[in-house]
C-alpha cells in the first residue's frame, strides 16, 4: 500500500473563520460540561436518555463550533 501526500486540500464551500476569545471560551465550557456529564453517566448517576437530553441542551447552551455535526 502506497501512502501519498495530499497537497492543497480544500473543503468545498468552507469559509475561513478566526476563532474569537468568546467562541474559544464556549468550546472550553462545552468540553468541561460534557466531561462532567460523561462521568455522571459512567457512575450510573444518569440514564442513557438523560445523557442524550443533557448533551443536546449543552450543544444549544454553549453553541460549540462543530455543534451541527455533533448531533
Amino acid at each position: 500500500m502506497e501512502v501519498r501526500q495530499i497537497e492543497n486540500f480544500k473543503i468545498p464551500n468552507a469559509v475561513a473563520h478566526e476563532i474569537t476569545q468568546e467562541e474559544l471560551q464556549r468550546e472550553f465550557d462545552y468540553y468541561r460540561a460534557q466531561q462532567m456529564l460523561e462521568t455522571m453517566f459512567m457512575f450510573g448517576m444518569i440514564s442513557v436518555d438523560e445523557f442524550h437530553k443533557i448533551s443536546a441542551y449543552n450543544r444549544k447552551t454553549f453553541s460549540p463550533f462543530l455543534a451541527e455535526i455533533m448531533g
